[in-house]
């Protein structure tokens, strides 16, 4: 869930940074397709999707989101001289899995698009860049699949970034995970296109991603629209058109990482057995509204979430979809048209989970109204941390950026997680 702000969210105010960090700013990452400076392509316009766009995916929803829409722009990049890319490793894929095809067996790319899902026509809820190709020959068939690496919201940048920067500071071995040698458990709750659970089931090669979201409406858009892969979901009367070997053939293995459980959240974590290393949770209604059960300080959600994620290092990211409480980097002069919801209750929030896991801080997402929370234990985090409020708050931010290079590094992302991690930086006290 998201929404621009009318001025920059956070003046990024941290201007001392250690030397891991400075390493990190030059480093050369990989090119970010989903970089904010695309927004105009997909941001459409405050009441609609705006000129040039298309609609392909329109439902109504029985669980409080009205009419979930999915609205196709064109993408500028890649640039149509890439595409042979792409087309190459289809070949490849397609060659694996079908030893025996024949040379008339040919991919080529359509064309990229960016794909927006909305509810009720106006709140965007999620964006994904999605491929779509063709396969001559055979079945002559038609495929679809959303770019893993290709994160285009900020605030899904700030949660990704915070929450694998402080996993390690938590003693967790980060790239162990990232190569298959031990086995992540991450949750996800709230769906939308899917963007992050395919983002770290790409990226984590040893991750069990369950994905849970209330609404089989949204799960059928971000399948049938958004390029998300049909086979990780079960119990939908009609998952994809995309033929039946869409999945193995663009996935590889990725989709063998995902688990999507069509349910209440709140009755999945009754229910759960699992231990989780990282949880992500961002879960907002047509209304946009946080339900306060993910929230109440003395509800059954939180409690059973805290006896779900591990007990050393276990780690929880909040999106707080909000355009007030901004913390004091941001412009108290900002001509904000409303007050949302989630506004008044932030502190709450934030303050219920660090009553529940020890240690909380929160980012502001750059040149939009949210908040990253992110609550985890504080045996490790605070480990020799200096007396007093400003020692201990200067103490968390100094161990998080030193662990930014690693995990830009470790993941090869395509953004920097420092700039991400020290927005409007704030200790939860």
């Amino acid at each position: 869930m998201l929404r621009a702000a009318a001025s920059r969210c956070g003046g990024g105010a941290i201007r001392r940074l250690s030397a891991t960090a400075a390493v990190s700013s030059r480093r050369k990452p990989p090119q970010d397709e989903g970089d904010w400076s695309y927004y105009k392509e997909w941001w459409g316009e405050d009441d609609g999707p705006g000129d040039g766009a298309h609609t392909v995916f329109r439902r109504h929803s029985e669980h409080g989101n009205g009419v979930v829409s999915v609205v196709a722009y064109p993408a500028s990049q890649p640039a149509n001289d890439q595409w042979p890319v792409m087309e190459r490793w289809l070949q490849e894929r397609n060659s694996v899995i079908y030893p025996e095809s024949t040379s008339s067996d040919q991919f080529k790319i359509l064309g990229y698009q960016w794909r927006v899902m909305r509810f009720n026509d106006h709140t965007r809820q999620s964006t994904a860049k999605v491929m779509a190709c063709y396969r001559s020959g055979g079945d002559r068939a038609l495929y679809s699949m959303q770019q893993p690496n290709c994160l285009a919201v900020p605030y899904v940048k700030s949660m990704v970034s915070a929450g694998l920067t402080a996993l390690p500071c938590c003693s967790y071995d980060l790239r162990q995970a990232v190569s298959e040698q031990n086995t992540m458990k991450i949750l996800c709750i709230g769906h939308g296109g899917g963007s992050i659970p395919l983002f770290l089931a790409s990226k984590f090669k040893g991750a069990a991603v369950h994905i849970v979201e209330i609404d089989p409406v949204v799960v059928s858009a971000s399948i049938e629209s958004m390029g998300f892969p049909a086979s990780p979901a079960k119990g939908l009367s009609s998952h994809s058109m995309q033929p039946a070997d869409g999945d193995e053939l663009l996935w590889g293995g990725i989709h063998d990482r995902l688990f999507l459980h069509i349910t209440d959240a709140e009755d999945y974590i009754a229910n759960d057995s699992n231990v989780y290393d990282l949880v992500f949770i961002d879960a907002y209604d047509g209304n946009n509204v946080f339900p306060r059960k993910l929230w109440d300080v003395d509800g059954a959600f939180l409690k059973n979430l805290e006896a779900r994620v591990h007990l050393d290092h276990g780690t929880v990211v909040v999106n707080l979809h909000s355009d007030s409480e901004l913390g004091p980097d941001v412009d108290d002069d900002a001509p904000f048209e409303s007050t949302l919801p989630m506004g008044k209750y932030v502190s709450q929030v934030c303050g219920a989970y660090k009553q529940h896991f020890g240690l909380a801080f929160t980012a502001a997402a750059p040149w939009l109204c949210n908040i990253t929370l992110v609550a985890c234990r504080n045996k490790a985090m605070l480990s020799g941390a200096p007396v007093g409020r400003s020692g201990r708050r200067d103490f968390v931010l100094g161990n998080l950026l030193s662990r930014a290079s690693m995990v830009e590094q470790a993941l090869d992302l395509p953004f920097p997680c420092l700039r991400y991690v020290k927005n409007g930086f704030t200790l939860v006290e």
